[in-house]
């Protein structure tokens, strides 16, 4: 379908910005502050908890978002887009109290280290180094070790993946939520030659983001989830956006998840672009993913 109403005013408004591919990285981190003006008002939540835990390299900022309600709290560990180079925890406090309140989960969410400074696989390392500590530590922060999973988008979706595949066989993930996820380093896919530019995240964006990733080592499976062996992975909820250049590397991986025989649910959201998840408030998609979330985790 053409592009919804709410994304060509989204486009609009971003038409004459600078492409990011022409930024240097800290142009590009101030930058993604812009994302702020399209989000809602936050939602107040029963409590977040600020907390530094240890990482592998650093000490890592992280949050825990918890609903209204009694615990132990089913969890979900939520890794932000950033292109493994931008935005924080500040950008995605909307979203993440959002997610908080839909789904009855808390929410934890962690600030891995970014490239270049720190590539491939520092963000993966801390990301999978804070999913474990969550585990370690649960029943400390009113968690049930028992229903921990893990959710990111767009680079995030690809640590989150990246998460899951390290887990199997040590931690026992309850289920992963890639949303808008960039699996692959393959710019040939139909969606990217689609998608390349007009739509916010542009191809040469992608390229910009992936080499500052990936530095000067080559692509991995651990870098490049689509490349692996899926099998023994939990409960897995992809969604994707049409006018975007990643979109196929989520159907891809949806596509390869139900021939390993994960159950795996694919949505896809017409019409619309990239960003939706910083964006609540002018664009419709993550409020409806959020409901669509509730229902599917509570079902798991």
């Amino acid at each position: 379908m053409s592009l919804n109403e709410q994304a060509l005013a989204v486009l609009d408004q971003l038409a004459g910005a600078p492409a990011l591919e022409d930024l240097t990285v800290s142009e590009a981190r101030r930058s993604q502050w812009g994302l702020t003006g399209f989000q809602g008002a936050p939602e107040p939540v029963a409590r977040v908890e600020h907390l530094f835990l240890p990482g592998p390299t650093a000490d890592l900022p992280a949050r825990i978002y918890y609903p209204e309600g009694d615990g132990p709290f089913p969890a979900i560990v939520f890794l932000h887009g950033s292109g493994w180079v931008t935005c924080n925890l500040d950008i995605y406090d909307v979203a993440l109290r959002a997610l908080a309140n839909a789904t009855g989960h808390a929410v934890f969410a962690v600030n891995y280290q970014k490239a270049p400074e720190h590539p491939f696989p520092v963000p993966l390392d801390d990301s999978y180094a804070a999913t474990a500590w969550l585990f370690d530590h649960a029943e400390s922060w009113d968690v049930d070790p028992a229903r921990i999973g893990v959710m990111g988008d767009s680079a995030g979706g690809n640590l989150a993946a990246a998460v899951a595949l390290r887990a199997r066989g040590t931690l026992d993930l309850a289920f992963q939520v890639l949303v808008v996820p960039a699996l692959d380093v393959d710019f040939t896919t139909r969606s990217y030659v689609d998608n390349a530019t007009g739509y916010g995240l542009s191809a040469d964006g992608m390229r910009w983001f992936w080499s500052h990733y990936l530095g000067s080592g080559g692509v991995s499976e651990s870098a490049a989830p689509l490349q692996s062996s899926v099998d023994g992975l939990p409960p897995t909820f992809v969604a994707i956006a049409e006018y975007d250049p990643v979109r196929d590397d989520g159907e891809r991986y949806a596509a390869k998840l139900a021939a390993a025989g994960v159950p795996v649910r694919l949505r896809e959201f017409d019409g619309t672009i990239h960003p939706f998840v910083l964006m609540d408030g002018v664009l419709d998609e993550y409020r409806v993913l959020l409901g669509e979330l509730r229902t599917w985790l509570g079902a798991l």
